[in-house]
């Protein structure tokens, strides 16, 4: 299936055109929207995946995550991402965007959503060879110990502070209501 990317500005405004994936010629000052989750459960910990053998980055472990297609808004491919490669639904306005950070070609948000109650992970063999539940602070290990995907290096270290103060208030907010 050819997958096709709507052209968009360092804003993330449209351009008014598209791009296949893999074709030749990327156009000069245009960006594709890459849009990655973080699923959180009410103890703290995040869900990572580990990229299949086949995929590019082979064997690092990540947030699911891809490329939104033509047409497709920020959140909804979040959504659909992290259903392809988990089997963990959510709904769009359930997500929180903590942050972007600007690649060469790539616009990558990062969005966190607590786990829905009574979801179970079950990884797309094509996409995803395992999958974890890790603490906040075994996230930064495992970016220091090199065995995150190559891409998340810095990404992290751009949008992890973000992403963590997101879910520590959330979870901080959840045990002043409990009260």
């Amino acid at each position: 299936m050819d997958e096709w990317w709507d052209l968009v500005d360092a804003a993330g405004v449209p351009m008014g055109g598209t791009f296949r994936r893999g074709d030749a010629g990327w156009p000069g000052g245009a960006f594709h929207l890459v849009v990655t989750m973080c699923v959180y459960r009410a103890d703290g910990t995040v869900l990572l995946t580990q990229r299949a053998p086949t995929k590019e980055f082979a064997f690092g472990w990540e947030f699911p995550g891809g490329s939104a297609f033509a047409g497709e808004t920020g959140p909804a491919a979040a959504c659909r991402e992290l259903l392809e490669e988990t089997n963990v639904t959510v709904e769009p306005e359930v997500l929180r965007r903590v942050g972007r950070f600007i690649e060469e070609t790539a616009l990558v948000d990062l969005f966190v959503v607590q786990e829905p109650s009574g979801s179970a992970v079950r990884a797309d063999p094509a996409e995803v060879m395992d999958s974890r539940w890790v603490s906040l602070s075994e996230v930064i290990a495992l970016r220091q110990s090199g065995v995150m995907a190559e891409p998340w290096g810095p990404r992290l270290d751009a949008l992890w502070p973000a992403a963590m103060a997101s879910i520590l208030a959330a979870a901080g907010s959840r045990r002043r209501t409990s009260r």
